[in-house]
């Protein structure tokens, strides 16, 4: 249980923050840049849900904010050794959680008919801001990246982010009237 009380620590003064483990690391290090833009991908889904009508959407996603907490704190306990099997003190993303995700994108698409051109954020306001938060997704996943070509992280957590964005894009689709509102790219239009 987290308990809050105080919401300023001045330890983070010095340009440092505390990682889950106790250590302390630059808040511009590569873990530190991955944990925040899993944050703001979580932010952007908070945005997109209040666009939602549909309760299943609405739960969904809240479902997602949910494991992105738990990807944050994920990505905030190194594992040196290269453990990321989760106890009773160490939260880690696991394979179901992807999993979960992947059976998510496989019910959402079988409604929506095979592109024939790439998709442009947009549509529906709803649609767009799930967007937002898919191009939030790919961020998250290219910080998590580039912290794994610097130390071991978890590959469910790697996984679960892939999947995290293509399951924002079939949901985007399926918020444009499953793609009939879509906005189609058209190459070379504007030449």
């Amino acid at each position: 249980m987290v308990k809050l009380n105080k919401i300023y620590t001045r330890t983070g003064d010095d340009g440092t923050t505390g990682l889950v483990d106790g250590s302390r690391t630059a808040k511009h290090s590569a873990r530190i840049a991955a944990v925040g833009a899993v944050d703001e991908t979580n932010c952007a889904i908070g945005v997109a849900i209040c666009a939602l009508q549909d309760t299943a959407h609405r739960d969904l996603l809240t479902r997602v904010q949910n494991d992105l907490f738990d990807l944050g704190a994920d990505i905030a306990t190194p594992a040196p050794d290269g453990d990321f099997a989760p106890s009773e003190m160490v939260l880690r993303v696991v394979s179901g959680q992807g999993e979960w995700l992947e059976a998510q994108i496989d019910a959402l698409n079988e409604g929506l008919e095979p592109l024939t051109s790439f998709v442009l954020p947009g549509g529906s306001e709803a649609s767009a801001r799930v967007h937002v938060a898919r191009a939030g997704a790919r961020a998250s996943e290219r910080a998590m990246t580039a912290l794994a070509s610097e130390t071991a992280v978890n590959p469910a957590a790697l996984i679960y982010i892939n999947r995290l964005s293509d399951l924002l894009f079939v949901l985007a689709r399926v918020l444009n009237r499953n793609g009939a509102d879509d906005v189609t790219w058209v190459p070379g239009a504007n030449r």
